[in-house]
């Protein structure tokens, strides 16, 4: 149902694939960006990008949960994180890489951006996933 592919003749990609095919006929869910907010749309752990990230693929994973699928069926994210600074961005793919989101691999994008939609908020997270036959929405 997903094939991952990584070029040869490119350079190869650390935890993530060039590129993810998905046969026609699959049903796609394509997620709005996930944010570190609670349940009660409070920002959770400002000014820590490490713990938002956390919180943004918890949400993310309720997101998936939502539609029938989880975060082995991802196929391609944009990672968004407030930061000019290398070293900001891989503490929040740490955080991606741990959460089993790169198993696939996955096709992903790592931004950094001057800011986001919520005072305060440093990371988000938009995908794309398949949802495997027979689930729910």
């Amino acid at each position: 149902m997903i094939q991952r592919v990584t070029v040869p003749s490119l350079f190869p990609p650390p935890t993530y694939s060039h590129a993810s095919v998905v046969e026609a006929g699959t049903k796609l869910a394509f997620l709005a960006g996930a944010v570190p907010l609670d349940a009660e749309g409070k920002l959770v752990s400002e000014g820590d990008p490490v713990r938002q990230a956390e919180q943004v693929i918890a949400n993310l994973k309720e997101q998936l949960l939502a539609v029938g699928s989880d975060l082995a069926h991802v196929v391609s994210t944009d990672v968004y994180v407030v930061s000019s600074e290398p070293a900001a961005l891989s503490a929040v793919w740490d955080v991606v890489e741990a959460s089993g989101l790169s198993t696939g691999p996955h096709s992903s994008t790592l931004i950094g951006v001057a800011c986001l939609g919520y005072t305060g908020q440093l990371v988000e997270i938009t995908a794309t996933a398949v949802v495997p036959e027979g689930a729910g929405s």
